[in-house]
């Protein structure tokens, strides 16, 4: 990994000496854009009020990341803060409220608000260099319920990774073909590197569909982390799109997989109707496979620059992963969510 890190930065330092040294300047533009949101969720075959053992009561929730509190709920205010000019740039991506503070909480040592922070240089009109703290790479759903159809999250996205902080090289390869290289930290290491283990990342996409690979060595853990995820899409027609994810990841002989379909309906600029249908697993060596099936309906329906998202969802596991109503065990949980994200 060391000579890799090596070979990688000596290539990024290859193009600043093929650099013309006069460079007209240019003028920079500050934008603020972001979004709010709020939520109402209940379960339909379970309890909504908090159970358990005195003191360590929790509340029935699928499982997945985000939108899993009862009853009426904050997400969070993203404010973005970017400084955009011909050559170079910035991004300073804030979040504030439950949604935000659980993405940056399950990255280590991250600050409280800080969900990106990156600087970028355009070296020339097919290559980009970034460095600093990024959102992965990896997977179809991203933190912002802006960038999502379903407002809650699926099971590929919640187990991660969420964050990156490192160095990447963007190249555009032709007007079809593009490639990504990075080295980073260990996955969610945001603000340090504790032991000097890094991470390499690539993408390769054409015409809209990703293979995004990251491997190597993890802090705390004693082996490395490999993950092959596919990310893409398909029009199938004006008003029919149809998104598709698969993953798999193994560290130290452990770890999850899955595959999801994204149908997605649009009967008119204001109103459409999309499925999220998702089969995932968590693997161990000598231990027995767990998985579940979760079946998301949900609905978008915009308001000038408000979307309002009725959405409901059925898990179902192999094993009693929740309770009824009556507090007995059960494999299966329905729920429903209303919410409310507008963007700015």
């Amino acid at each position: 990994m060391k000579l890799f890190l090596r070979l990688f930065m000596f290539c990024l330092v290859l193009p600043i000496f093929a650099q013309e040294e006069n460079q007209e300047e240019e003028e920079k533009k500050l934008s603020i854009t972001g979004s709010v949101d709020a939520y109402f969720r209940t379960n339909f075959t379970g309890p909504n009020e908090a159970f358990g053992d005195e003191g360590d009561e929790f509340f029935l929730n699928p499982g997945t990341s985000f939108a899993d509190r009862s009853g009426f709920s904050l997400g969070m205010a993203n404010v973005i803060l970017s400084y955009e000019g011909k050559k170079v740039g910035f991004v300073a991506d804030l979040v504030f409220g439950p949604r935000g503070e659980d993405a940056v909480f399950l990255s280590v040592a991250s600050t409280n608000i800080v969900n990106q922070l990156y600087a970028y240089w355009n070296v020339s009109e097919s290559v980009t260099l970034t460095l600093g703290n990024f959102n992965t790479f990896l997977g179809y759903e991203v933190i912002s319920p802006t960038g999502n159809f379903n407002y809650s999250t699926s099971y590929m996205f919640s187990n991660g990774p969420f964050s990156h902080t490192g160095i990447k090289a963007d190249f555009s390869l032709s007007d079809d073909f593009s490639l990504m290289l990075a080295v980073m930290n260990s996955t969610d290491f945001t603000e340090i590197n504790l032991d000097g283990s890094y991470t390499a990342g690539a993408q390769l996409g054409y015409k809209g569909q990703f293979l995004n690979l990251i491997y190597g060595e993890q802090t705390g853990t004693t082996g490395p982390t490999f993950q092959a995820d596919y990310t893409g899409g398909f029009d199938v027609s004006d008003e029919f799109f149809l998104g598709i994810n698969a993953t798999y990841n193994d560290t130290d002989g452990s770890g999850f997989y899955g595959a999801a379909i994204y149908p997605q309906l649009s009967t008119s600029d204001s109103f459409s109707i999309g499925l999220r249908g998702e089969y995932f697993g968590v693997h161990a060596e000598g231990v027995d496979d767990e998985n579940v099936f979760a079946a998301t309906l949900s609905a978008n329906y915009k308001v000038d620059d408000l979307t309002i998202i009725p959405e409901v969802r059925l898990d179902s596991w192999s094993t009693e992963t929740y309770v009824d109503n009556d507090l007995d065990p059960t494999k299966s949980l329905a729920s429903f969510l209303l919410a409310a994200v507008y963007s700015f």
